[in-house]
């Protein structure tokens, strides 16, 4: 198998010749340079990626299609949403991704009677379709790892205070009704 990483203005890019595949599966770990880790860390707005790699297991799936397996790691730098002050969070995720050539039957969705998708939430996820004879594995990492971002990072020991938007005694509207108390029958 043949695996070029290429520098051609993705975030993070392994690139997989999917001709040179086997039945056999082949392992590769894949990380992140400093340039990567910079455009990534613009792309899912955190303060810094300090590290992102992966354990992949790459084999052939079916007559044409690839499966990749693995485990992705990594460590950000996240502002804390209290204090704002920096946060060191972690990203672990599994990656179980399938890919088949664009048109392929594999990839096809089940339609019922009616026309209508049948989806088993509980089921595996449709394959991934890839055009040519390539398939990007670190923008598949990258895009495992960004599920795993916390999307509110707080510092440990950190808890939001009680807020006031205002106070009852300012900011206290008077009643429609208060001009008529006043207001007497003749």
């Amino acid at each position: 198998m043949t695996s070029s990483n290429t520098k051609d203005g993705g975030e993070f890019t392994y690139l997989v010749k999917v001709g040179h595949i086997s039945a056999n599966p082949v392992r590769v770990h894949v990380e992140a340079d400093e340039r990567e880790r910079a455009n990534l860390a613009d792309l899912w707005r955190v303060e810094a990626v300090n590290r992102l790699s992966a354990d992949l297991q790459i084999a052939r799936w079916k007559k044409d299609g690839v499966r990749i397996t693995g485990r992705v790691s990594g460590e950000l730098v996240q502002a804390c949403v209290v204090t704002l002050e920096p946060v060191v969070t972690t990203v672990e995720q599994e990656i179980d991704q399938i890919y088949v050539p664009e048109g392929s039957k594999l990839a096809r969705i089940v339609l019922d009677g009616a026309g209508e998708m049948v989806l088993d939430p509980d089921g595996p996820d449709l394959p991934e379709q890839f055009t040519g004879d390539t398939i990007d594995a670190g923008a598949l990492v990258a895009e495992f790892a960004a599920l795993d971002i916390d999307p509110y990072p707080k510092k440990e020991g950190v808890t939001f205070q009680e807020h006031i938007e205002s106070r009852d005694e300012v900011d206290k509207k008077p009643s429609p009704f208060a001009v008529l108390k006043d207001w007497k029958k003749d």
